[in-house]
């Protein structure tokens, strides 16, 4: 058999990796649309490297838009297999397609108006509302830790990776010539005490790793520290600088984070008493999700659900549904916290209100996350003075903060807890993906020094037999 890395290869988005067995049975890991990538992002999301036709299955580790945001083109393209996933993924998997194709379409009606002035040719979205339900109904739920046959040959097994609800490690088992092939896909690992979720479990012995390494040279602090830099921040931006906070977050994951940090703070009776806005219809959609799978809580939030039945509300915060309420808030000066998406601000709400407030040094951008370098969130982050914006330049005259400790990515600490459960010398190969290579190449040094006697770090499109 040979695997193909036709995504997240010596970059972090994009993740699409792909199985092809003697016998001719293709299986796809993950869908992932590529983001934040500057003028290139398009093209490789035009194009898979593949024939969607030709592929049988698709096993998808969880719903980040960039593990499964190609989905509906890819069905589009020919695929009519069925494709495996946790229920929360399925969940999640719904909105977040729905929410991108709605994205789509509109972005490219604007930009289409300005095309047909300019006599140009008129542009197609990756896929449309509609091919986002069509593609939802080859969905097919499979729970932790069962043993699921998708051929009489080839068994799957999901192991909670603790990085978002309902992600999971993918484990495959392949019979061919007469023995088992076992292969372990990471997805994304989380962190071991996160703030929401259960740690990541151990997985069974694999013979090839395909491991992330997002922040495969970084620590992250923990849980305490990062409620105390929240409100750090909150006091000097809002009540010393009499500012707005500005923060760009994912609206499944990190936006739950923020908020389930600032109810702690509230039940603390620390919280500042200001407005705090969710400028992000999507986040609140995402956010009765988490509320309907509690079996996915570590034991800290399940002990707050005992005293405390809504862990992502408070006291002074309102979800922002229209555009009309989002635009108000740019018109209304008065100190504030706006959580809003996209978490790179690349796209979505958050953009416009960073565009309103950047120039403003009374206020704040914080970013808790991950970044690509070419995207707005990365150059913020990089300490650029000047930015583009909708084309336009700006000077960067508010204050830039982060708190990576934020990430739901386990730093490289908790990946080489996450591979401790193997015994190195029965693992043929690790494949390093979903990293930036600087980083990967640090990190695959530490697991070198783990025991393990194999690491390759695949580029896009490289096949490779095992």
């Amino acid at each position: 058999m040979n695997i193909t890395f036709h995504g997240a290869t010596r970059n972090v988005t994009g993740s699409k990796h792909l199985i092809r067995l003697n016998d001719g049975t293709s299986i796809l890991l993950d869908c992932g649309m590529f983001q934040g990538m500057g003028e290139h992002t398009e093209e490789l999301n035009e194009h898979f490297g593949f024939n969607p036709k030709k592929v049988d299955y698709l096993v998808l580790s969880h719903a980040h838009i960039d593990h499964c945001g190609l989905i509906p083109r890819f069905v589009a393209e020919g695929f009519n297999g069925q494709i495996f996933c946790t229920a929360p993924t399925m969940d999640l998997a719904k909105i977040l397609l729905m929410d991108s194709a709605k994205i789509q379409e509109q972005d490219i009606e604007y930009s289409n108006k300005h095309r047909k002035r300019n006599g140009q040719p008129l542009l197609e979205p990756l896929y449309t509302e509609e091919q986002a339900m069509e593609s939802l109904r080859l969905f097919k739920i499979v729970d932790y830790n069962e043993e699921y046959e998708i051929t009489p040959v080839v068994k799957l097994k999901f192991t909670d990776a603790g990085h978002l609800i309902g992600s999971a490690a993918i484990n495959l088992s392949a019979l061919e010539d007469g023995k088992y092939t076992h292969i372990t896909f990471s997805g994304d690992v989380g962190r071991y005490g996160d703030m929401l979720l259960k740690s990541p479990q151990p997985f069974p012995q694999a013979d090839y790793i395909i491991l992330e390494s997002t922040y495969g040279d970084s620590l992250h602090k923990d849980v305490g520290a990062i409620q105390d830099a929240l409100l750090e921040i909150i006091k000097h931006t809002c009540e010393i600088k009499k500012g707005k906070l500005i923060i760009p977050a994912f609206s499944v994951g990190r936006t739950q984070e923020v908020l389930y940090a600032l109810n702690a703070l509230e039940l603390k009776g620390i919280l500042p008493d200001l407005h705090y806005y969710v400028d992000s219809p999507l986040s609140e959609k995402a956010t009765h999700v988490l509320m309907n799978h509690p079996e996915v809580y570590n034991k800290e939030v399940t002990d707050v659900l005992k005293v405390d039945p809504n862990p992502f509300g408070f006291k002074g915060l309102t979800f922002i549904q229209s555009t009309e309420e989002s635009k108000a808030l740019n018109d209304n000066p008065t100190p504030s916290v706006i959580i809003s998406s996209s978490g790179m601000a690349e796209a979505g709400r958050v953009k416009h209100h960073i565009k309103n407030n950047i120039g403003n040094p009374k206020c704040t951008i914080l970013m808790v996350g991950y970044s690509e370098p070419s995207s707005l969130g990365g150059h913020l982050l990089r300490g650029d003075r000047e930015v583009f914006i909708f084309g336009d330049k700006y000077d960067v005259k508010a204050e830039v903060q982060s708190i990576k400790s934020m990430s739901a990515h386990g730093d490289y600490e908790d990946l080489l807890h996450f591979i401790s459960c193997q015994d190195p010398e029965k693992v043929k190969e690790v494949f390093l993906v979903h990293g930036e290579y600087e980083v990967q190449q640090h990190f695959r040094k530490k697991i070198l020094d783990k025991g393990f006697r194999k690491v390759e770090i695949p580029y896009q499109h490289q096949k490779i037999e095992i």
